[in-house]
């Protein structure tokens, strides 16, 4: 199944306070149902009287984690997508908090690809985060450093991969 076939009419939320990222991935998930948000509050009403199959939550000006929390109790797979919030320990406390994922906005033209592995992934039974590591890894190597797992050693030991 293609990357599109996968993601075909599936219901997104967006929520960013950035309206250039809002647009940007309406123009990225054209396969998708596309619903934007650029506040908590507008997010939260939506979360709580629409279904969604897919949510991408900025973390700071929207309050990302409060988002999250609602969220998954709607049982709503999330996204983490961040700019300034992007660190090893917000990674974590993504993971911890039942994210599907963790972004920094710099991959955001490939969310075709992290959004199909986490679909991949539900289909298949396996941990949202599976391809995570394989996927930006690298990227955490060059802007963290080689070490950056080093910290939260046993955190990362256990970590799932494909």
């Amino acid at each position: 199944m293609s990357k599109n076939e996968l993601l075909e009419g599936k219901r997104v939320l967006v929520v960013d306070d950035e309206p250039d990222v809002l647009e940007t991935l309406d123009e990225l998930l054209p396969m998708c149902h596309v619903v934007k948000a650029s506040t908590f509050q507008e997010a939260e009403g939506l979360l709580e009287t629409q279904p969604f199959d897919l949510a991408i939550f900025d973390i700071m000006g929207v309050s990302g984690y409060e988002l999250l929390e609602l969220a998954n109790r709607n049982k709503v797979i999330s996204i983490m997508l961040t700019a300034h919030a992007l660190s090893v320990e917000n990674t974590i406390k993504s993971y911890n908090k039942g994210a599907a994922s963790y972004l920094p906005k710099d991959e955001m033209s490939e969310i075709k690809v992290y959004l199909t592995d986490i679909l991949e992934a539900k289909e298949k039974g396996e941990n949202f985060w599976w391809r995570w590591m394989d996927r930006l890894g690298s990227i955490y190597d060059k802007k963290f450093g080689p070490d950056w797992k080093e910290k939260d050693k046993s955190f990362w030991n256990n970590f799932p991969s494909w």
